[in-house]
């Protein structure tokens, strides 16, 4: 190999390396947005306007003052999902669109493309090492008493024959909602590989 196509490939690989830290970057705001926009959402749901949410000091005494102050606003049936976010391959083809709400988690799948909850490894991976190992972990928590039962991990699939359409998920915290989020990408990159591969 000659010293210039060594040096393009050495040029290719730190592309690489820059790509997915790019990647890992945008993912990591993406998470923080989504925190961000959580804690807003319940705190609206308690009664708070956007402008006091900026200005809303964190220590008890002040806000217990504060509370008095504070208008309380209708509830909005629109703001039932605060958060929604897009999941797309690394080339941009859409997957799933997530709706976040402070205690749940609708995964609405592509409709233009049929993931057949045959293909794994949806069953294989998400369904039985994910959902059903946070449940597991959860049902556990509340035989020892360490947690409410209507606080634990549920999920729900939804689909019509062997088409899965969503995915339902309740009772989870940031790092799971992480979790969920980069294992449910992983899951359906996968599956649309497989069906792309079978076209």
């Amino acid at each position: 190999m000659s010293e210039e196509a060594e040096k393009v490939k050495k040029f290719v690989a730190f592309k690489k390396k820059l790509e997915k830290k790019v990647e890992g970057l945008e993912s990591e705001l993406n998470e923080l947005r989504l925190m961000l926009e959580a804690v807003n959402s319940i705190l609206l749901e308690k009664g708070f306007k956007r402008a006091e949410i900026a200005k809303t000091p964190v220590t008890a005494e002040v806000s217990s003052v504060k509370e008095e102050a504070l208008v309380e606003l209708p509830p909005q049936p629109s703001a039932e999902y605060e958060t929604v976010i897009p999941l797309k391959t690394v080339t941009g083809e859409h997957l799933a669109t997530l709706h976040i709400n402070q205690d749940s988690l609708r995964i609405v799948l592509a409709e233009d493309k049929n993931f057949n909850i045959n293909t794994p490894p949806f069953t294989q991976f998400l369904v039985e090492r994910v959902l059903a190992k946070m449940q597991e972990k959860d049902s556990e928590l509340v035989r020892t008493g360490r947690l409410t039962p209507g606080k634990i991990f549920s999920y729900n699939i939804v689909q019509e024959d062997d088409r899965v359409h969503e995915v339902v998920i309740k009772n989870f915290d940031a790092d799971r909602l992480r979790e969920l989020k980069s294992s449910v990408r992983w899951t359906l990159e996968k599956m649309y590989e497989k069906m792309e591969g079978q076209t």
